[in-house]
């Protein structure tokens, strides 16, 4: 391989020498070793003169010195060298030399290549792909096997001057004659030099990479010319992307910003158009639909001005990158009609905020001056009630036709009652927890309303129960005041009337027991003749069984019957024990408890004296 490399690097290197007008070298070792041809190369090369140095140098040090000139020159091009120094060119080196020609070649033939983004080999390589591609006999792949049978350097010539050969007349078998018949074509036709020979193509298992590289950079060069043509109409098509898609990027800004402009016109003229109701309810509502509208569309719509601000700077990059006139919007489409938008409608936001919460404070502060009114409104007329109330007086009829027209005003009371706890849910809602104008609340009003109900429905009971007792004249006041006492602590809702089971607690609390049938019969005699069992009708019903049956002596004699044995005991009593052994329900047991003077046997067991309570009760 080295021998390959020699002889082609050597054919390079005087494709150069002889384009200035130098002789040819003959021998890499030798005529490189004095540095004078490689002062010559570099020159060539690099366009310029590397200044004086030894034409005919005879001593060593002096061919050194033309030697690391050369080398220095080459590293001020920014190629970089490694492993290598004078000693290595002055002594023949071949190994170093040839890594020193490659890198030149590199630098100088097949640097500047590059194929859609790719340079050096890889873009030389796709270079040849890309050319070959139409020819279904060739597949390059690498710069060593795929050049073996002179079919794609035949390729490559018909690719860009099909009348130098014909491609489909080619023996495809005869590897020879079509590297053969390549490299003369290309040196006679195309001034490309004959740098390989086609043993080192057809006759090596694996040809030279390098030199083949070498030799196949002659042919992009010489074929770049004829590339202009397609490298123009790449550049026309690139440029007329450029331009389609800076129209469309110019298109799709003045949309957006026409619609971006639109759209925060269009929320603005909604604002203004919106009216309040004067509730605390659409107040809240419109409140609710602002702050939506900066937590999604607002959001929605910094994001977009950006996004449209970004588009314009965009625009304005590609067409300076091309040097292109630069884009002005249609008028009140630039960037600063956009911004003087968006400062419009944040004032407007600002305004609107201002209105629903002035509209929000007002209705509060009108919720508490209605409650105020409602509340203290009714207050006073509760006030006006009880003192109507306090000052009735005269005949227990004329006082019962007061009590009574009072009462017929509690209706309109309760519904000025629920009109207030509708102005305070009102207030709970929009949630005004304080109020300067009233010391009342809903819940006192209600509580003191209770109060002025039962105050009327017991003073009517207190009259009621005086006429009854004042016509009552063949009962005493012991025993009207027994049967009251009964009577109202039984009367456990204060209602003024008892049903079927409390009559019957209330009967045997004063030592009338009958059977479940009898009690049923004389209460539905009651309800016929009074409508209820009322005090009237239960204080009628005590007076005709007075008259009839109950003595204190009968009395007596029912206590002694239920305290059994313990009648011959100096002071008789009975127990409680008496009292459920004689099935006496549990609210006479209990009244009889409370009412009957108590004592206390050695065992510590409560013994109540009948005896005692009924003197009391009938003296």
């Amino acid at each position: 391989m080295d021998s390959t490399q020699e002889r082609t690097f050597c054919k390079w290197l005087n494709t150069k020498l002889e384009a200035a007008g130098y002789p040819p070298m003959s021998n890499l070792v030798k005529d490189l070793s004095d540095g004078v041809r490689l002062i010559q190369l570099m020159e060539i090369m690099g366009d310029t003169s590397l200044g004086r140095y030894n034409k005919v140098p005879r001593m060593r040090i002096q061919k050194a010195e033309n030697v690391n000139t050369a080398l220095e020159f080459i590293r001020q091009r920014g190629v970089k060298l490694t492993n290598i120094g004078p000693e290595d060119i002055i002594d023949g080196n071949l190994k170093l030399i040839l890594g020193m020609i490659w890198t030149l070649v590199l630098r100088f033939t097949i640097a500047d290549i590059n194929e859609e983004g790719l340079s050096a080999k890889e873009g030389l390589l796709l270079w040849c792909q890309r050319k070959t591609e139409p020819y279904k006999e060739v597949d390059v792949e690498d710069f060593s096997l795929s050049w073996s049978d002179g079919l794609a350097l035949c390729a490559l010539i018909h690719r860009h001057r099909p009348d130098l050969l014909d491609y489909d007349k080619l023996d495809k078998s005869d590897r020879y004659g079509n590297t053969r018949l390549a490299f003369q074509v290309a040196a006679e036709h195309l001034n490309i030099p004959q740098l390989l020979e086609v043993e080192d193509l057809c006759d090596s298992a694996k040809p030279d990479e390098r030199s083949v590289m070498t030799y196949i950079a002659c042919y992009f060069h010489a074929f770049s010319t004829m590339d202009q043509a397609e490298t123009v109409a790449r550049r026309v098509e690139k440029f007329a992307e450029l331009m389609q898609s800076v129209w469309a990027s110019r298109n799709d800004y003045e949309r957006r910003a026409r619609e971006f402009l639109l759209a925060i016109t269009e929320v603005q003229e909604q604002w203004g158009a919106s009216k309040f109701k004067g509730t605390y309810v659409d107040a809240k509502e419109q409140s609710s639909l602002f702050t939506a509208y900066k937590q999604t569309t607002k959001r929605r719509w910094v994001a977009e001005r950006q996004d449209i601000s970004t588009l314009f700077g965009n625009i304005q990059t590609k067409l300076r990158t091309y040097g292109l006139r630069e884009y002005i919007p249609p008028q009140g489409l630039g960037l600063a009609d956009l911004d003087d938008a968006w400062n419009v409608l944040l004032k407007s936001e600002a305004t609107r905020s201002r209105a629903i919460n002035a509209q929000i404070r007002q209705i509060k502060e009108s919720l508490r001056k209605e409650f105020a009114d409602v509340a203290n409104d009714f207050y006073q007329r509760l006030q006006t009630i009880s003192i109507e109330l306090a000052g009735v007086e005269g005949p227990l009829e004329l006082q019962q036709q007061q009590i009574q027209k009072i009462q017929t005003r509690l209706p309109a009371l309760s519904a000025a009652l629920e009109h207030v706890v509708d102005v305070q849910r009102q207030c709970d809602a929009a949630n005004v927890d304080e109020n300067d104008y009233t010391i009342f609340t809903a819940d006192d009003l209600e509580y003191e309303l209770g109060l002025v109900t039962q105050g009327i429905a017991k003073k009517i009971k207190f009259i009621d129960n005086q006429i009854v007792s004042r016509n009552m004249s063949n009962l005493t006041p012991a025993q009207l005041e027994q049967f009251e006492s009964a009577f109202r602590y039984f009367d456990k809702d204060e209602v003024n009337v008892l049903n079927l089971s409390q009559m019957t607690s209330a009967l045997a609390s004063l030592g009338l027991v009958y059977s479940d049938e009898d009690m049923n019969y004389i209460y539905d005699q009651l309800v016929q003749d009074y409508g209820a069992i009322t005090f009237e009708a239960f204080i009628n019903l005590l007076v005709d069984i007075t008259e009839d049956q109950t003595s204190a002596e009968q009395l007596r004699e029912a206590f002694r019957g239920i305290a059994a044995d313990k009648t011959t005991h100096a002071q008789p009593y009975v127990t409680e024990l008496d009292l459920r052994l004689a099935h006496l329900p549990a609210s006479a047991i209990e009244y009889l408890r409370e009412a009957m003077p108590t004592s206390t046997n050695e065992v510590g067991e409560p013994q109540y004296d009948y005896e005692q309570w009924l003197d009391k009760v009938f003296e």
